[in-house]
């Protein structure tokens, strides 16, 4: 998913993402990141037009030709279709002249409608589906508020985008119930016509555990194996014709280009994860009162993004425990995430990513044929 941009004179771009009802949500999966998310609440809190149009207006400000904007939840969706109208009016207003602007948002997708899809396609939404697997893996910890599976509901809000030919993608979260199942998986994956697909390790920790190191329900042997019998179905004999976003992020930089995903870049993108009421953090793994940046509606957006805490935050990608100086595929993942590592009192890394030997794994198992990837599409 693509996050909003913008520049400042201390930060270049930054990117945004705004948890659009905070963490309501009308489906109750187990394994949720947001610990307050189980069945959609009686009154939804989205974001107050006040703030909403002081942001954007102070963000347009500062962006030098493109602006994009990510919306997330929770379940976004929520917040109704009358409040996206409000925000492309919004963006609209405070646009300067030429300025590119782009949205994409993240949604459970069983909310989607025929007027949905046509709203997204009139204002080029980029739409992220969340979906684990076919309805046997997905409906085993994808439910409603009353247990109930969500994958019919799915699948028919993604005919609706298929219809008025709306870009969407799909997100897996990768959890004990499919990280056994990657061919079957990218079987599903191809059979659907899902041409661009990324997966997420299933947590197991909530957002505000900040003082924890990251946890997961799977083993990094297990997501190691997993990456490895994708990468055999991604590869196609050298000719893929998927988008994964760990293989694509992989291949780029063996074409001398960086990873645009987060935790494989050198350092952490500069980013702002705003919540419903306009809280600012440096992350979505850190929301947490020790991160916080202040509040874009009551602060200036130049007096957060150049907050003390927001210049030490950045500084903890690069200090990399010393077992992941000298590692010969340092390039490829540059340690790995911040928030995956265990840390000390004085706040230095004394032990690598938890999938260290994950990433490890399909380093060496796809290098030859990466450099042979690589080589093919040279002589093209």
């Amino acid at each position: 998913m693509g996050q909003g941009c913008l520049t400042t004179n201390n930060h270049g771009p930054v990117s945004v993402m705004w948890k659009t009802v905070s963490e309501a949500c009308n489906l109750a999966c187990d394994y949720c990141y947001y610990s307050r998310c189980g069945g959609q609440p009686d009154k939804i809190e989205r974001i107050d037009t006040r703030i909403l149009e002081k942001f954007i207006k102070e963000y347009m400000g500062m962006t030098t030709g493109f602006a994009s904007f990510a919306w997330q939840g929770g379940e976004p969706l929520l917040a109704g279709l009358d409040f996206f109208k409000e925000v492309v009016s919004l963006q609209a207003k405070y646009a300067p002249k030429h300025t590119m602007i782009s949205n994409a948002l993240q949604t459970n997708a069983t909310l989607l409608t025929d007027e949905w899809a046509k709203f997204f396609k009139q204002f080029q939404f980029l739409i992220g589906v969340s979906l684990d697997g076919p309805k046997h893996i997905n409906d085993a910890r994808r439910v409603t508020g009353h247990g109930l599976g969500s994958y019919d509901r799915v699948m028919t809000g993604i005919e609706h985008l298929r219809k008025h030919q709306v870009d969407f993608n799909i997100l897996t979260v990768i959890h004990e119930h499919n990280v056994g199942k990657a061919k079957e998986l990218m079987e599903f994956y191809e059979r659907e016509g899902f041409t661009h697909v990324q997966f997420i390790p299933c947590m197991d920790f909530r957002s505000q555990e900040t003082d924890k190191a990251g946890k997961y329900v799977i083993t990094p042997e297990e997501y190691g194996k997993f990456l490895c019998e994708a990468f055999d179905v991604w590869y196609n004999n050298g000719s893929p014709n998927m988008s994964v976003r760990f293989f694509d992020n992989m291949a780029s930089v063996y074409f001398n280009s960086e990873a645009e995903l987060c935790i494989h870049r050198q350092t952490c993108p500069k980013t702002l994860v705003l919540e419903q009421n306009g809280d600012a953090y440096p992350c979505d793994f850190y929301i947490s009162e020790d991160y916080k940046l202040g509040n874009v509606g009551i602060d200036p957006l130049s007096e957060i993004l150049n907050s003390e805490i927001y210049s030490e935050f950045l500084e903890m990608k690069p200090a990399l425990p010393e077992k992941c100086k000298g590692c010969q595929y340092l390039n490829l993942c540059h340690g790995g995430c911040p928030r995956n590592r265990v840390w000390d009192e004085e706040k230095q890394a004394v032990d690598r990513d938890y999938f260290c030997q994950s990433y490890l794994q399909i380093y060496d198992y796809a290098h030859q044929r990466m450099e042979q990837l690589v080589e093919k599409l040279k002589v093209r």
